[in-house]
């Protein structure tokens, strides 16, 4: 039931994707609105998750995750109903800070309820949820739009989650406990909350709105600037106010724990891939190509039921063995990487799709072994009554990697195919250069995405050491 909530929350990230076209289309959208469509979603969630979970963690898990349950199936049929593009940006936000209400909940709810190895097991389902919610939302939103048109086809592609979320409230409301354990001397820290909320927004606000092209306003990039003010401020009043005996936003007590540490980093590098990786290929074959949206969608469907079938099959080996799973898993899916980029390079465009998917399908099994493990390695030694908020933080390095490697991923993309001319704003397919030149675009996009994988394969393999250290020295202790 939670899982079910999860998939409903990543989807929405994914699948909107595709019908953005479609909605600049049907409401006259302005390229800054068709933006914020995305970036509005992405930027509440962010901004809402450890606030979120820092509140479920102090008070009831359960009535944040109805609550945030609700504002979603209403957010979702304001999306579906939206006049105007204003209308559907103002109801995105609203959909996204929702979202972020909800998948703290999910983390905490699942360290509160499983214990070792059903632990384990459970957060196989929760990875494999999001690799599906990450690979199959463009799919979704293709199906939709091929077979209901363009105006019904992306309302339905948010109305979708209506009848979904009002099936499961009511099992949400009898099933999931109303008791959990909380740590004496919690409370709500409202200065605290929002500093943080202030910079993860001013660190995420300059990459969701670079869209790669020559209307960027380079004044994006000084809110980083005061996002480095904020994080001080933050910073500072969090150690002030443990000083005082109180119990913070954050403890930074679980960053000396170098398996949670070492999985905020993986974690946050993962998704600064995974997700630019989906759009710089949606890219590539639906512009760069010329392939229909539905046939592009279904390119992920591979990866998406292999990450999910092995991350099913894995979790009950977590565990014991989630540093090994997170480093294998990420060499795995290195290889899919490198195979897209020479698939671009050396395959007939026609043959694109498919030879992408089968290299996605067996790339699939790395992600399948990392979500799962990665969450269980980096939790394992987090208390149970501060599940929420650290698996919370887990989920803002997923935000921050998710924009800022879309920001990146496609900024490179856009800038290569600038030097194309576009007659009509369309590519000619007929000229061999737009070939070319979508094929370096897209080389060059997964270059960047293949070293910032690199980087996460770096922190796993520190942190595989570590677990095989700690094992040995509990062996020579016993």
């Amino acid at each position: 039931m939670t899982i079910a909530v999860a998939i409903l929350t990543i989807l929405d990230t994914a699948k909107v994707n595709v019908t953005i076209a479609p909605i600049e289309e049907t409401l006259g959208a302005s390229s800054a609105q068709a933006q914020l469509i995305v970036a509005g979603y992405v930027l509440a969630f962010g901004i809402m998750l450890v606030p979120a979970g820092r509140l479920g963690d102090i008070w009831n898990r359960k009535a944040m995750f109805i609550t945030g349950l609700i504002v979603f199936a209403g957010a979702s049929l304001y999306c579906m109903l939206a006049p105007d593009s204003t209308q559907l940006v103002i109801a995105r936000i609203i959909q996204g800070s929702a979202a972020g209400i909800l998948m703290p909940q999910v983390i905490g709810l699942i360290q509160n309820l499983f214990q070792g190895h059903e632990r384990g097991q459970a957060f196989g389902i929760f990875g494999a949820s999001i690799g599906i919610g990450t690979a199959f939302g463009p799919t979704i939103g293709g199906v939709f739009i091929n077979t209901l048109g363009s105006e019904l086809g992306w309302r339905w592609t948010f109305g979708m989650n209506v009848p979904l979320a009002l099936i499961v409230l009511p099992f949400a409301i009898w099933l999931l406990p109303g008791q959990q354990k909380h740590k004496q001397g919690s409370h709500l820290d409202l200065p605290g909350v929002v500093l943080l909320a202030s910079t993860v927004l001013f660190v995420m606000l300059p990459f969701v709105l670079t869209s790669g092209t020559a209307s960027d306003d380079p004044a994006r990039w000084w809110f980083l600037l005061v996002a480095a003010v904020t994080a001080a401020a933050f910073v500072w009043w969090e150690n002030r106010y443990v000083a005082a005996g109180k119990s913070p936003v954050i403890d930074f007590a679980l960053f000396k724990l170098s398996s949670y540490r070492n999985g905020v980093f993986i974690t946050t590098f993962y998704f600064a891939v995974m997700p630019p990786m989906f759009f710089v290929m949606t890219l590539y074959n639906q512009q760069g190509l010329g392939h229909s949206a539905v046939v592009v969608g279904m390119i992920t469907i591979p990866f998406a039921l292999m990450s999910a079938l092995v991350a099913a099959i894995t979790g009950r080996f977590t565990y014991q063995h989630a540093a090994g799973m997170v480093f294998w898993g990420l060499v795995i899916f290195l290889g899919a990487m490198l195979a897209l980029a020479g698939i671009a390079l050396w395959v007939a465009p026609e043959h694109n799709p498919i030879w992408m998917a089968v290299a996605l399908g067996v790339g699939g099994i790395g992600p399948g072994m990392v979500m799962s493990a990665n969450q269980m390695r980096t939790l394992s030694r987090v208390p149970v009554e501060s599940a929420g908020v650290g698996g919370s933080f887990m989920q803002v390095g997923q935000r921050l990697g998710n924009a800022m490697g879309i920001a990146i991923a496609t900024s490179i993309f856009f800038a290569v195919i600038a030097m194309l001319p576009m007659p009509g704003g369309k590519p000619d397919y007929s000229d061999p250069l737009t070939l070319v030149t979508y094929q370096d675009a897209f080389f060059a996009a997964s270059a960047y995405i293949i070293g910032v994988l690199i980087l996460a394969l770096i922190f796993a393999f520190l942190d595989l050491r570590s677990d095989r250290a700690d094992k040995a020295e509990a062996k020579t202790g016993q």
